[in-house]
């Protein structure tokens, strides 16, 4: 598949997230949307990861350009933000580990969940 119809497909599943979440009854990011339903789309074999791995790459490649506008916008918050650092630095470390730990412990379960189910099958 050419870059264009990768960049299309992508784009097209990030369209479909915004239609979904402006049609929520509640608030959620479309791009959270979006990333469920390219989930989707994967798991049952409607796309490949094939078929969008060069557009992929260039996002991944360049993902830090893409957080450029929102570190600049928070320089304007400076001094609110160091009203704040303590708090934050003591949130982020907490929960940080906490994070880390969850997830650990869920991947941990699902391999322990899909080595009961194989066997079963076995």
């Amino acid at each position: 598949m050419n870059i264009v119809a990768e960049l299309a497909v992508i784009f097209g599943v990030c369209l479909c997230g915004v239609a979904a979440a402006s049609l929520l009854p509640f608030t959620v990011p479309y791009s959270v949307i979006s990333l469920l339903l390219l989930t989707a789309l994967f798991y049952r074999k409607v796309l490949r990861p094939e078929q969008i791995r060069n557009a992929g790459g260039f996002f991944i490649g360049n993902m830090g350009i893409f957080f450029v506008p929102a570190v600049v916008g928070t320089m304007e918050y400076v001094e609110t933000l160091k009203n704040y650092l303590v708090p934050f630095l003591v949130i982020t470390l907490l929960t940080t580990p906490l994070v880390y730990f969850v997830t650990g412990w869920t991947v941990q379960l699902c391999l322990r969940l899909r080595g009961r189910k194989g066997a079963h099958h076995a």
